[in-house]
C-alpha cells in the first residue's frame, strides 16, 4: 500500500497532477501496487471523480465519531464520506490524537466507517516519552484493543504503524 495523505496541502489544480501516478499504475508490473490518495475534505469529490476510471482508490483524512449528521460544525460524518464516493478513511492519525482523539472516540469513528463499509486505515503509535519508556509495546497493544471494541471483522482495516514521535521530526522509526 501507498497512502497519500495530502493533509492540508492542494488544490483543485492539485487534483489533474496525479496523472502521471495513474499512469504509473497502468504498467503491469505495478497491478498488484495499492495507491490511496486522502486529501482534504475540500478535494475529496474532485479526487474521486478524477479518478473514477483508474485503478487508484481515494479516502478521507478523518471523520466525526457519529455517523449520519448532527450540529457538529465543520465536521463530516462517515456516511457523508461514504456518498461522496470514498472507500477509504484515516482514523487515529497521531495529529488527530494530539488534538484529542482517543481510544473511546477512535473506536466509536471505526465503528461508524466500518458500518458505511469503509475501508479503515487505522493508525497506531506511541509518543517519545512513551518510547522512552519502553512502554511502545504496551502503548499499541491498548491502541489496538481499544480501537477495536466491537468490531468483528478486521478483513477492512488496514494497520499504520505511525509513532506520534515522528511527525515532522524527519525521525524514521526502526
Amino acid at each position: 500500500y501507498f497512502i497519500a495523505n495530502l493533509k492540508m496541502y492542494g488544490n483543485k489544480k492539485y487534483v489533474k497532477s496525479i496523472k502521471k501516478v495513474i499512469d504509473f499504475k497502468k504498467k503491469k508490473k505495478y497491478a498488484k501496487v495499492k495507491i490511496i490518495y486522502c486529501p482534504p475534505y475540500t478535494l475529496l469529490s474532485d479526487f474521486v471523480n478524477y479518478t473514477k476510471s483508474s485503478s487508484i482508490d481515494v479516502g478521507a483524512q478523518n471523520c466525526h465519531q457519529d455517523e449520519f449528521s448532527g450540529s457538529y460544525t465543520g465536521s463530516i460524518s462517515s456516511n457523508m464520506i461514504k456518498s461522496i464516493g470514498a472507500k477509504y478513511i484515516i482514523i487515529g492519525h497521531s495529529e488527530n490524537r494530539i488534538s484529542g482523539d482517543n481510544n473511546l472516540i477512535i473506536n466509536k469513528k471505526i465503528v461508524s466507517a466500518l458500518n458505511q463499509k469503509l475501508n479503515v486505515i487505522f493508525c497506531i503509535g506511541e509518543t517519545l516519552k512513551e518510547k522512552k519508556n519502553n512502554k511502545t509495546k504496551s502503548i499499541l497493544k491498548k491502541q489496538v484493543i481499544n480501537g477495536l471494541k466491537k468490531v468483528k471483522k478486521i478483513n477492512k482495516i488496514i494497520f499504520a504503524y505511525e509513532p506520534v514521535w515522528c511527525i515532522g521530526t524527519g525521525k524514521i522509526p526502526k
